[in-house]
């Protein structure tokens, strides 16, 4: 009622608050990310290891077991998935819910990098990383050239497209499948090797020692100073040939005497295939929280400029697009939004049979909707399947509430009383029972609050942009420390939220300010932090 009164005492005051609310709310709208679905953190923990050239049985003892036995002491694990593969090792550690994921990754890498010192050294730094669905490729390019061999079309794609892709805003990381990539090859020679009287580990330490670039320190000219580097790369097969594997007496043994050295494509890992041809194919990753549809538009923004810097001869073509199903998701979503509001505005012109009340009534529904969007924007949700379709269920409800509303003042305006007193009298009346019918619909879905699980988590990890820092035990209390300052007043004497009328209440009060950590809060209630 103090709402009421304030809104038909001040009209302009009133429609400022409505324009605002719109306003706020088309900014949001604009701002908040796209997804299909909410950001949902997987309670999954990822370690993969490369051990080339090694069987599976060897991973298994070597990296597997170890990593599992460390990996085992993490306090909230649920149970352990582990793969051994021919090169790498692949373990899942899965963890209870309600356990944060950003400390477990922490823990499962502090253990890992216990026992990574006791690892072979052929074995590479095992990456950990965690489960996240959204890591799927959501673009995928195809591109195909019949005049050209397969090391020729990886080499455009390397120095022409990769980079470019790269350097679109939310793109993360892209893949190249398919591709063949150039290699100097070394086929030892067992024969002259065993007459040579070299080993294996003489070649490899050769190959080692004068294939590198190596930093040979710094050099003062005056007030210059400049960095020296040995350019020992070698880029020509010829070059390898004339590397010295060994010294016999007087003579020097080349490579060349004990191998055959090739210049060569390295062994196929992948394959792409589009329509029964060869093809090269590119697959995109977005950044975590980047908004898909965004990404996508750049990166198809991008095909148009690769299409003028690719030869004729090659073929670029999309074969892969996640931001359709996410598209034709929300577009349905918001056909039915958009329906349920038209329909709702008609059955109330419909039975109403005034124009006047039909606009007053369809006008809270444009205002409560962009109020949400700027809700869900200050949490830090996403529109997405779900937000969309509690949006359109919260439609009914919203017009319900304000078809008794209205109703009940045009009764009264009938009875000859002014508009302002039919207003009031009106809303007074009526406003007790549409309150309790909307905290009973309340009543309903807040028990989905507290349920656990990975659907709720969005909920569970909404933001306030407002506080510093959180209470580790959930949301109220930085919540509470928001209305806290927004209030700018003690917690003495008649709050404006009527928190701090007794004592005891103001005990309960500072002391949810404490465990928030808010001491400008605690000093304004005269308590030393």
């Amino acid at each position: 009622m103090f709402l009421t009164r304030l809104c038909i005492r001040y009209p302009v005051l009133a429609v400022m608050m409505m324009v605002a609310l719109m306003v706020l709310g088309l900014f949001s709208w604009r701002a908040l990310s796209v997804e299909e679905y909410p950001d949902i953190e997987f309670p999954y923990v990822v370690i993969t290891t490369d051990y080339a050239g090694a069987s599976p049985e060897v991973v298994e003892n070597d990296v597997t077991r170890r990593l599992e036995e460390a990996v085992n002491t993490v306090p909230g694990i649920k149970r352990i998935l582990s793969t051994s593969y021919e090169g790498r090792s692949r373990i899942v550690v899965e963890f209870v819910l309600g356990v944060p994921i950003a400390t477990a990754v922490q823990d499962v890498r502090d253990k890992v990098a216990v026992v990574k010192t006791r690892l072979r050294d052929e074995v590479r730094e095992p990456l950990i990383e965690r489960y996240r669905p959204d890591q799927a490729p959501i673009f995928s390019l195809a591109f195909m050239a019949r005049d050209l061999t397969p090391r020729e079309l990886s080499d455009i794609v390397n120095h022409q497209v990769l980079r470019r892709l790269q350097n679109v805003p939310g793109v993360g990381r892209v893949d190249v499948v398919g591709g063949v990539p150039r290699e100097i090859r070394v086929e030892l020679l067992t024969e002259r090797m065993e007459a040579l009287g070299i080993g294996v580990e003489q070649v490899m330490g050769a190959l080692k020692r004068d294939n590198a670039e190596l930093p040979a320190g710094t050099v003062s000219l005056g007030a210059q100073e400049r960095v020296v580097e040995i350019a020992g790369r070698l880029r020509d097969p010829a070059d390898f040939r004339s590397l010295v594997v060994a010294v016999r007496g007087s003579s020097a043994i080349t490579l060349d005497q004990v191998a055959n050295v090739l210049d060569g494509e390295q062994e196929a890992q992948s394959l792409a295939l589009l329509n029964g041809q060869r093809a090269v194919s590119v697959d995109i990753i977005k950044m975590s929280g980047a908004n898909t549809i965004a990404v996508v538009d750049a990166l198809r923004a991008q095909m148009v400029q690769l299409r003028d810097l690719l030869p004729n001869e090659v073929q670029m073509a999309a074969v892969s697009d996640s931001s359709r199903s996410i598209r034709a998701s929300l577009g349905d979503v918001q056909k039915t939004l958009v329906e349920g509001a038209v329909l709702a505005v008609l059955i109330v012109f419909l039975f109403l049979g005034s124009w006047r009340s039909t606009v007053i009534t369809g006008l809270t529904l444009p205002i409560a909707l962009l109020g949400t969007l700027f809700c869900l924007y200050l949490f830090g949700l996403t529109l997405n399947s779900m937000t969309l379709m509690a949006l359109s269920l919260s439609i009914g409800l919203l017009i319900d509430d304000a078809i008794v509303v209205r109703e009940n003042i045009v009764r009264h305006a009938a009875m000859g009383k002014t508009h302002e007193q039919a207003a009031l009298e009106g809303t007074r009346e009526i406003g007790l029972a549409v309150l309790a019918t909307t905290l009973t619909i309340v009543a309903v879905f807040l028990p989905v609050a507290f349920m656990g699980g990975v659907i709720l988590q969005p909920l569970a990890r909404s933001r306030c942009p407002r506080s510093a820092r959180q209470w580790r035990a959930g949301a109220f209390p930085a919540r509470f420390r928001c209305i806290a300052r927004a209030s700018g007043r003690p917690l003495r004497g008649r709050h404006p939220l009527g928190l701090g009328q007794s004592r005891p209440h103001r005990r309960l009060c500072c002391a949810l300010a404490a465990d928030c950590g808010d001491r400008r809060l605690l000093r304004r209630q005269g308590i030393r932090a």
